[in-house]
């Protein structure tokens, strides 16, 4: 029996709130939620000393996965104005090593030292993202959140996307209003769109970039049991590499013993992402 750095007791074999059982090998029963954990937080790979900005439970347990695993120097928050010194599950605090307000988070943002993990309403081919509103721009059918950050986000430092349910609806040929910027909106004489760079789309299906034909988006990977066929039905545009993409790495014993002991005991994950 052990104490790991969260503060919880881990013992060599035990059930948790979520039902898993977690023994000495844990590579049974990987339930899809728990790749879509592994997949965010490989969003992190490299990242070094930055702020981690995950806005949804998967992304969140995923870069908490990250800094209890290769990210150690990852900056987390309570997901509001307070810098976490451990790593709790998800719903729990801890110590607390600093202050973030808002309007700290701006000069972070500006710095560029900083990954953010943004849901979607829309996602066209070029990585544009909606967030704001259905509809047109002057006579919008449904308003949503409004553009929030997500223009300073996507010019500044690195931007992935979480998406929990892949869909034709999420992910459209032409987003009705460009929250998020995309590839084909920068313009190559201005230098504010240097810095553009979005990182990874994670969904239920799958994982993928924009490393397609002028930046399109390309699957990086599919989820265990997901096939082309169904990726392509549920996008409304051609996806390029999809024929060709491997199936999403496998967790690791280890990877799978924090997610279910540490992070998140009591199954967040799986009502977020069904089996």
């Amino acid at each position: 029996m052990s104490t790991n750095d969260a503060g919880n007791t881990v013992s060599g074999s035990n059930q948790t709130d979520a039902g898993n059982t977690v023994s000495g090998s844990n590579q049974t029963d990987i339930t899809r939620a728990e790749y879509c954990v592994t997949s965010c937080a490989d969003i992190f790979t490299g990242a070094g000393e930055i702020m981690a900005s995950p806005m949804a439970p998967t992304p969140l347990i995923g870069a908490r996965l990250a800094r209890l695993t290769t990210e150690p120097d990852l900056l987390i928050t309570d997901g509001e104005a307070l810098i976490l010194a451990d790593t709790p599950a998800i719903g729990k605090t801890g110590p607390i090593e600093g202050w973030m307000p808002f309007r700290k988070v701006f000069d972070v943002v500006a710095s560029g030292r900083r990954h953010v993990v943004m849901g979607a309403n829309q996602i066209d081919r070029f990585g544009n993202q909606n967030l704001s509103a259905f509809g047109p721009l002057q006579h919008p059918t449904r308003q949503m959140f409004g553009v929030r950050g997500a223009p300073g986000n996507t010019i500044n430092h690195p931007t992935s996307y979480w998406v929990a349910r892949h869909s034709s609806r999420v992910f459209v040929d032409q987003v009705d209003i460009v929250s998020g910027i995309g590839f084909d909106k920068i313009d190559p004489q201005n230098p504010a769109y240097d810095h553009l760079n979005i990182h990874r789309i994670v969904t239920n299906l799958g994982v993928f970039d924009f490393g397609g034909p002028d930046h399109t988006m390309r699957a990086l990977s599919l989820h265990p049991g997901v096939g082309a066929d169904e990726v392509a039905e549920n996008t409304s545009f051609e996806v390029a590499g999809l024929a060709d993409a491997p199936t999403t790495a496998t967790p690791t014993d280890e990877q799978l013993r924090i997610i279910r002991e540490v992070l998140d005991p009591k199954g967040v994950r799986n009502r977020e992402v069904k089996s």
